[in-house]
């Protein structure tokens, strides 16, 4: 349309030139330069709607695939919510069946009131039953000795990992020793003596007892023949494993430990498990006690949970503790070795406090504990000294001797 228009625009053009030159005059002339400028940018200007026309075309055509797009997805969408629409629909109706049979098979109201009556009556016998358990630990044995210092030290031998644990068995009359090399192992060697375990060649030899798991950490111990240990890749899973034919005869988790370390000085134990005159124990951290620790009665039959006693007794800088009498001592230490100290005790009759007890010290050595163990007997502690086997004299007073003082 555009070029029709520009050559009917050059013919009159042309005709009005010829007449112009026809009549040779000067100003037709200059109308005519005037005219053609008008006529060159109306070309332009045409060229110009033309592009933009055009254009708007485009968009106007992009515009509507994009719709059509958005419309395929809409419907899409719309099948999708149908469909989840009738599957709700579908849970909602069996759920309503559901709840008509509960409301056929929940028991009248008064039923309910008969058993929580019932059930509190049952909590309040277990809760008494608890504080007889108690009780009778407490008095169970006319035990009032406690610590009140730490004599003197014998290194009796070097022999296995930097970490690990050794003991003999408390049980009145066995002269057992028993070497536990390592935080993660599965043999026990079995001595039988102490004698026999510093020569260098044992008669008889000694006995290795393979253990059905691993254990965890160095917080084991020996009590009438049998070794209790928390098995490793378990949380809180204590194994009483008999050591005539290394079969366990016995297990327990143990509620709410094991989820940190006993001791910050010694990481991989979760665990440690002690003897005293009253018996088997263990000790372990509770986070939500703030990661005190806190010590577990347990019965050395059964393993049953006698009873809880949550201390003020910190785990961190702490890298061992044994109990004497029910009375816990924790013993704290540097990360760099230094000389172990006793600075925190718990009492489970009551009758000594820690803040009245004075600070008690080691023997001067300048390295750190892995394990240390009471023996009630004997009245000694036996620890892991960074690889070094080594006995502690221990010094004990009655309760109200220590009170007085």
């Amino acid at each position: 349309m555009s070029g029709r228009l520009v050559l009917v625009l050059l013919l009159c053009l042309y005709l009005t030139v010829g007449s112009v030159q026809g009549q040779g005059s000067s100003q037709d002339a200059f109308i005519i330069q005037y005219l053609e400028r008008r006529l060159s940018q109306m070309e332009d200007r045409l060229n110009q709607c033309e592009q933009k026309t055009v254009s708007v075309t485009q968009k106007t055509y992009d515009l509507s695939s994009e719709i059509r797009g958005y419309l395929s997805t809409l419907s899409v969408l719309r099948s999708e919510v149908r469909n989840q629409v009738d599957s709700v629909s579908v849970r909602v109706e069996r759920v309503e069946r559901e709840l008509e049979y509960l409301e056929n098979k929940i028991p009248p109201q008064t039923d309910i009131e008969i058993e929580g009556a019932l059930l509190e009556q049952q909590i309040q016998a277990a809760e008494l039953d608890q504080l007889q358990k108690k009780a009778k630990i407490i008095v169970a044995n006319d035990c009032r000795t406690a610590l009140s210092q730490i004599k003197s030290l014998k290194i009796v031998k070097k022999a296995g990992d930097t970490y690990g644990s050794w003991f003999k068995d408390p049980t009145e009359g066995s002269a057992k020793v028993y070497l536990l090399s390592g935080i993660r192992n599965n043999t026990v060697l079995e001595y039988v003596s102490l004698h026999s375990f510093t020569e260098r060649t044992t008669t008889p030899p000694v006995k290795v007892v393979q253990l059905p798991s691993d254990w965890q950490g160095t917080g084991q111990v020996v009590y009438n023949g049998f070794l209790y240990y928390h098995k490793a890749d378990t949380p809180n899973q204590i194994l009483k494993v008999d050591l005539l034919n290394g079969t366990v005869v016995d297990s327990t988790l143990l509620p709410g430990a094991g989820r940190l370390p006993v001791y910050s000085l010694n990481p991989n134990t979760y665990l440690d498990l002690a003897v005293d005159e009253l018996g088997l124990w263990v000790i372990h951290a509770d986070p939500e006690y703030g990661g005190n620790l806190v010590i577990t009665k347990l019965d050395k039959a059964s393993l049953a949970v006698e009873y809880n006693w949550d201390t003020q007794c910190r785990s961190r800088d702490a890298e061992g503790a044994f109990l004497i009498c029910g009375t816990l001592y924790v013993v704290y230490n540097t990360r760099y070795g230094g000389r172990s100290t006793i600075q925190c005790l718990y009492d489970i009759h009551d009758t000594i406090h820690s803040e009245e007890s004075p600070v008690m010290f080691f023997p001067k050595r300048y390295t750190s504990h892995s394990s240390i163990h009471y023996h009630p007997v004997e009245k000694q502690l036996y620890a892991w000294d960074d690889g070094y086997q080594t006995i502690y004299k221990v010094e004990t007073r009655r309760n109200d001797q220590v009170t007085a003082e």
